[in-house]
């Protein structure tokens, strides 16, 4: 069984190109149950955020599953695969595996140590578990995953004073924005993103504060919890004409503040400076409006630029958590390995079971008079002569999962005793039940 990710993220992708390829959670179930249908593909995790969309399979073949999971997204997107291939992150094994744990301690994020991120993963990783396309490999990687970045927020400094991408917004502001008791600002979007917003546009000075969203009902929610005004998006254009600042972040596949928007309200804002801050992904602000006179729109990308006060401090506890990781990483391989070597260490006791077996009988067939007690007490002393004979080889057989020829060495093993079929009559059954067992949660999740 092979990990394979696949990343397109702030690194390597532009914001063009990441809106392309970015599920949304109307589609998200379609979509992990569309990859999991892929050739030698048989666990499934997708995540996509404002900087990132993750891919993330368990494969029986490495190539065909790197083809196929790539397939998927060009298919889906409907974007070249040559595209594709162009700006994704493919990683294969322990490589994979670090990326993820990277990704969720938040290691990998354009705001060192943010941890927004972790509720991500975590929420991915529980839709997919609700979907039934994970299993043995994803169900334990996951976990320890999340758990590791846990504890590297908890028993570190590394995500002291918490910085988002919402929160590298607010920075922006501070740097343009000298007095801000009198500032009006209007945050867009009733998610986590705008939540996150209002939270540091208040803890920033910033106390007029107005939410604009789709839903009234979601937007008097978040309102009512932060004290602040709300209304209907149909409102938008009578606010832009009275605020200095605009934080966006919706879930719209359209632009919410168009270019006509912005060319509307220009004359009866009388030249008065307008921030437009766009956090969401796709976007929501149509990039020619940065055309205009006292129109300042920045996006994600722009977000990069800043400088994070705490940078240096981030990056020494961020060493910290990177050991956690390489730990966690370890005991993971260990585990992997392990199941490796589970198939020569069952065939060993298979046959040794069955030359026991074979014995006996030939034993009751020489001495036909024993009796009961006779017999259990010889059966018993055959099995104690196995055991003590494979006791070595046992514990030989799983020091070397480690090793770095594991594979060279249990081939021996299975060389010197005999147990070539019995082995591959093992992996076999462990691959039909791996199979039966995940066709059976695709099964059950039709009839529900």
């Amino acid at each position: 069984m092979h990990v394979i990710s696949l990343s397109l993220n702030y690194r390597k992708a532009t914001v063009e190109e990441r809106e392309k390829v970015q599920f949304n959670e109307v589609e998200l179930t379609d979509a992990l149950h569309k990859l999991r249908s892929e050739k030698s593909i048989l666990e499934t995790v997708l995540l996509s955020t404002c900087n990132r969309t993750e891919v993330y399979i368990v494969s029986d073949q490495v190539h065909t599953g790197k083809y196929y999971a790539q397939n998927f997204l060009a298919e889906w997107f409907e974007v070249d695969l040559e595209t594709i291939k162009k700006i994704i992150d493919v990683k294969v094994g322990e490589e994979a595996v670090e990326h993820l744990f990277y990704v969720t301690a938040g290691l990998d994020s354009m705001v060192l140590g943010e941890t927004q991120i972790l509720g991500q993963i975590r929420d991915a990783f529980i839709k997919a578990q609700d979907e039934k396309t994970t299993g043995t490999i994803f169900n334990k990687l996951f976990k320890e995953a999340i758990t590791v970045a846990k504890k590297g927020h908890n028993d570190t400094d590394i995500s002291k004073n918490a910085i988002s991408t919402s929160y590298a917004a607010v920075q922006l502001i501070n740097k343009i924005i000298d007095q801000k008791r009198d500032t009006k600002s209007l945050v867009i979007g009733a998610g986590e993103m705008s939540e996150q917003s209002i939270i540091n546009l208040a803890s920033n000075g910033i106390k007029d504060i107005t939410i604009i969203n789709r839903s009234a009902d979601n937007a008097r929610k978040l309102a009512d919890k932060y004290d602040c005004a709300y209304d209907t998006i149909e409102h938008l254009e009578g606010y832009l004409m009275d605020t200095d600042i605009v934080l966006s972040s919706t879930s719209s596949r359209n632009y919410v503040i168009t270019e006509d928007l912005i060319h509307n309200i220009q004359k009866k804002r009388a030249n008065r400076p307008l921030i437009l801050i766009d956090i969401a992904m796709p976007r929501d602000i149509e990039p020619a409006t940065h055309q205009y006179e006292n129109v300042y729109m920045y996006n994600v990308d722009d977000l990069q630029g800043l400088i994070d006060s705490n940078l240096e401090t981030r990056q020494q506890e961020a060493k910290k958590v990177e050991a956690m990781i390489r730990k966690a990483q370890d005991d993971f391989e260990s585990w992997v390995n392990m199941l490796g070597v589970t198939p020569v260490i069952q065939a060993l006791r298979t046959k040794a079971l069955n030359i026991h077996e074979e014995t006996f009988k030939s034993v009751e067939r020489k001495m036909p008079d024993m009796t009961d007690r006779e017999r259990t007490v010889i059966s018993k002393h055959m099995k104690s002569i196995i055991n003590q004979m494979l006791k070595d080889p046992i514990i030989y057989t799983k020091e070397i999962a480690n090793d770095k020829q594991a594979v060279k060495k249990l081939q021996e093993i299975e060389t010197l005793f005999g147990i070539e079929d019995e082995v591959s009559e093992v992996k076999e059954r462990e691959m039909k039940k791996y199979q039966q067992e995940t066709q059976k949660n695709n099964t059950e999740l039709a009839f529900e």
